[in-house]
């Protein structure tokens, strides 16, 4: 188990994380402090994810994972005040949230944020109206075959796990370098949470790097090569998921399960 206080110096990575120690970082987080007003939301956070690699973001409700996933982005709540977050030597602290799409950050919010009134094909059309495009809509419906039988009906009209479909596969109609999911399998059936989880194993497959905030921990756990839990803002755990499936001392007093 790597708690925050035995994590290695810089270069040298944890024995049970599942990427080679020589492999480079992808995705740096350092340090970043973020604040909605006066709130200390982010309280020193810092992770590395490698390319390529599903890292689950998990901890409590309020521990802090989806305004981490938002400082990532660089939305505008909450205000990243202090720290560094580098995209394969792009600099995203310096960036706002426009510039930091077009670097390759795409985020797939709770709501999903699918657009009322436009279709299925409207939505991914839509998703490439601005450079730099990524997926082809045909290569999309290839990894989403119902949204091509859905193509001509409203996106808001799908069902809670084809919504999820159509909400990641605007993302990858962008020129995606890390996927950031926020509750991706929330209100869904498991049947369909585990139809979700192969299609992410395939983009994993396709190189693209994700970073999941879950409620339902397992089954992101089973999904991921490598966990961070934070508590109240803070990393408390950064190592191998599948240490965390196997610790139910860890995740009784991280993760209530």
């Amino acid at each position: 188990m790597t708690h925050v206080e035995e994590l290695r110096p810089e270069g040298k990575f944890d024995k049970n994380r599942n990427m080679a120690a020589t492999a480079p970082k992808f995705l740096s987080v350092w340090d970043i402090e973020a604040y909605y007003g006066e709130s200390y939301i982010v309280q020193g956070v810092s992770f590395d994810i490698h390319e390529g690699e599903i890292l689950a973001l998990l901890g409590r409700n309020g521990a802090g994972k989806t305004s981490t996933l938002r400082t990532i982005a660089r939305m505008d709540d909450p205000e990243l005040k202090h720290g560094e977050i580098w995209l394969d030597h792009q600099p995203l602290h310096e960036m706002r949230s426009h510039q930091a799409s077009q670097a390759g950050i795409q985020l797939v919010p709770e709501d999903r944020s699918i657009i009322p009134g436009l279709t299925v094909e409207e939505n991914l059309k839509l998703a490439q109206i601005a450079p730099p495009k990524g997926w082809s809509i045909d290569r999309v419906y290839d990894l989403f075959p119902r949204l091509r039988e859905r193509r001509n009906q409203e996106g808001v009209t799908l069902s809670g796990g084809e919504q999820q479909m159509l909400s990641i596969a605007r993302a990858l109609c962008r020129d995606i370098k890390v996927l950031l999911l926020d509750e991706p399998y929330e209100g869904l059936a498991p049947v369909i949470v585990q139809e979700i989880a192969k299609t992410l194993e395939l983009i994993r497959d396709q190189g693209i790097t994700t970073v999941i905030v879950e409620q339902n921990a397992v089954a992101a756990l089973k999904l991921a090569d490598r966990a961070v839990i934070l508590d109240i803002g803070k990393v408390v755990y950064d190592g191998s998921a599948q240490e965390v499936l196997e610790d139910e001392a860890l995740r009784a007093k991280y993760l209530a399960i």
